[in-house]
Order: structure tokens, then sequence, then C-alpha cells
């Protein structure tokens, strides 16, 4: 059984920052793609950073150039780094683990709260 376990959210003053683990454990050797997705009260779940297995990456674009998403793959964990922090950015976020085959596993999620 594939588990991810996310770690590292909390409460945060604006401006602050935060990082973010996210370990898989379980019968997986590695995933081709690993991600970050958030999903805010009332809204739908969104894409935040995505690493493939060779490092490319790709970033909302609201989170450019403040977060920055990692991944050590002999640990099987996935990291997000998070900057400049800003109270929209106060959300439940979520790992997100994709195989070669195309089979997704989810964390169940960590929360981030940005407020003074």
């Amino acid at each position: 059984q594939v588990q991810l376990v996310e770690s590292g959210g909390g409460l945060v003053q604006p401006g602050g920052s935060l990082r973010l683990s996210c370990a898989a454990s379980g019968s997986i050797f590695s995933f081709s793609i690993m991600g970050w997705y958030r999903q805010a009260p009332e809204k739908q779940r969104e894409l935040v950073a995505i690493i493939t297995d060779i490092g490319t990456t790709n970033y909302a674009d609201s989170v450019k150039g403040r977060f920055t998403i990692s991944r050590d793959n002999t640990k099987k964990t996935v990291y997000l780094q998070m900057n400049s922090l800003k109270p929209e950015d106060t959300a439940v976020y979520y790992c997100r683990g994709i195989t070669s085959r195309g089979v997704t596993y989810w964390g169940q999620g960590t929360q981030v709260t940005v407020s003074s």
C-alpha cells in the first residue's frame, strides 16, 4: 500500500515562510511526477507546482518567484519552500504522486494559514 504523508503546515504571518514535506512510503519505487496542490474554502483544488523525476518544474502564476518545489528521489520525498506568503495562500495543501503508469496517489493534506 502506498501512502503520501505531508508535514510542515501551520500558521504564519504575511511575508513569512514555510517548508512543506511529503514523504512516500509503501511499495512504490518512484513517481514520475510529484506535485503540490491546494484547496481554499469554497474553491476548487488547484495546481501549485509540479516536478518530474528529472527535475523539470512548473508553477502556478500566482506562486512564481515565491515558491520552490524540489524532490529527493532517494528519500521519495517532495518539498515545497514557500516564501513571501500572502493571506490568499491560505489553503489545505495536498501532495500528489503520479507513477509512470499513470496511477495517482494523494496525501491527506496539511493546513497552511497566513494571517496576522
